[in-house]
């Protein structure tokens, strides 16, 4: 229940608490996605295929899967900002040491640990939005939260990019490493300590209870499906953008393939500004319309022009950040008991989603190519469609 003592939309505080989730979202999800833009040159240089090369994204969000299970325990007795602000101390220091990886295996053991120490703001974030934030603005909350992911996302890729096309890869990671520990310095002096969180004592039992009790109700299981769905289809299609680009006739370096993820900008607009609408006209229409506009991506993707791949991606990036922002905010919402655990678990099966289909994606890509992509990605959409057509919760 929503009252005076929660964070209000024309406050001050609003801002800064925002705004801190924002840095600590870019922090997150620029690190998470920092190797994306370097698949092709990974191929290259370890001589590895597309799909072992994209292990180095899939191995950090399988583990940030992996550590989503155990997190909200872990912040339900120890408080939302410290586990929060741990998890970023720890993802900085990880990213430095992935930087210095002179082997593969090396590299993906280290981005395996920086995916575990990735998902302690991934999984609170959404809680922390839900338990401190006026009900009236939350939808307008996560959406700032989700402009952060996508800013990260977007500047990880860039950076790294541009970065490794100038100097090296190493260097690229030290630089984004740096950027990441004054984010989460100012995520230490600017979020404010909880106000509606009383701690717990962690529970094996409990937790699992807290999981089984989403699970049961289908309207949730929709909501975790449209993460994995998603996420996966968002997946699969940057991460063989890059080798589709890099052939003849487009042969685009590792700088532009980088400055491709600017489209997220896209995604920084539309999860603030479709959030806001589904908080005025509902859920489920909003949600419909931007399934509808990656479906429409999805599909314009297999025109050859480079303009109309720009165009596609674009749409796709649009409707993606869109739903998400609508479906990670009715998650918590909807959620009467176990807040901490719905929110996990829809990460759970985004984080999930990203790892398994995005590797999955390197099979189509190897025996067919973009269409082999952009038909399984359009498969992932109309499947997430149907699934909202029939939630009408």
């Amino acid at each position: 229940m929503s009252n005076q003592s929660h964070i209000q939309r024309d406050s001050r505080v609003f801002w800064r608490a925002s705004l801190a989730l924002t840095a600590g979202a870019f922090v997150t999800f620029a690190n998470l996605y920092s190797t994306q833009g370097l698949l092709p040159l990974f191929a290259e240089q370890f001589q590895l295929s597309p799909a072992v090369a994209s292990l180095s994204l899939s191995v950090s969000t399988a583990a940030l899967a992996l550590g989503l299970l155990f997190t909200p325990a872990l912040s339900d007795r120890l408080g939302r900002k410290s586990i929060m602000l741990t998890s970023l101390a720890l993802t900085t220091l990880l990213g430095f040491a992935v930087s210095f990886s002179q082997h593969f295996i090396l590299l993906l053991l280290l981005r395996g640990l920086q995916g575990l120490t990735l998902a302690g703001l991934a999984s609170i974030a959404m809680t922390y939005v839900n338990e401190e934030f006026d009900s009236r603005c939350r939808g307008l909350a996560m959406g700032l939260y989700v402009s952060g992911t996508a800013i990260g996302g977007m500047m990880g890729r860039i950076i790294s990019g541009y970065l490794t096309e100038h100097y090296d890869w190493p260097t690229a990671l030290q630089t984004l490493s740096g950027i990441s520990l004054l984010c989460a310095l100012f995520f230490a002096w600017s979020l404010p300590v909880s106000q509606h969180f009383s701690p717990r004592h962690f529970s094996r039992r409990e937790m699992i209870q807290g999981f089984t009790y989403h699970l049961k109700q289908p309207p949730q299981l929709g909501r975790f499906m449209h993460g994995f769905l998603l996420m996966g289809g968002l997946v699969t299609l940057y991460n063989h953008i890059g080798f589709r680009l890099q052939q003849a006739p487009y042969q685009l370096s590792e700088s532009h393939l980088g400055m491709l993820f600017s489209l997220y900008l896209l995604g920084i607009f539309s999860s603030t500004w479709l959030g806001a609408k589904a908080d005025r006209y509902g859920t489920r229409p909003v949600l419909l319309l931007a399934i509808t506009l990656m479906l429409c991506g999805s599909v314009l993707s297999l025109f050859e022009h480079p303009i109309t791949i720009i165009m596609a991606l674009g749409l796709y990036t649009f409707g993606f950040f869109a739903a998400h922002s609508i479906v990670s905010s009715a998650c918590g919402q909807n959620a009467e008991h176990y807040k901490a655990q719905a929110s996990a678990l829809y990460l759970l099966f985004y984080y999930v989603g990203s790892s398994v289909l995005g590797a999955v994606g390197g099979y189509f890509w190897d025996h067919a190519q973009w269409p082999g992509v952009a038909g399984m990605v359009t498969t992932l959409v109309l499947i997430s469609g149907v699934i909202a057509l029939r939630n009408k919760d």
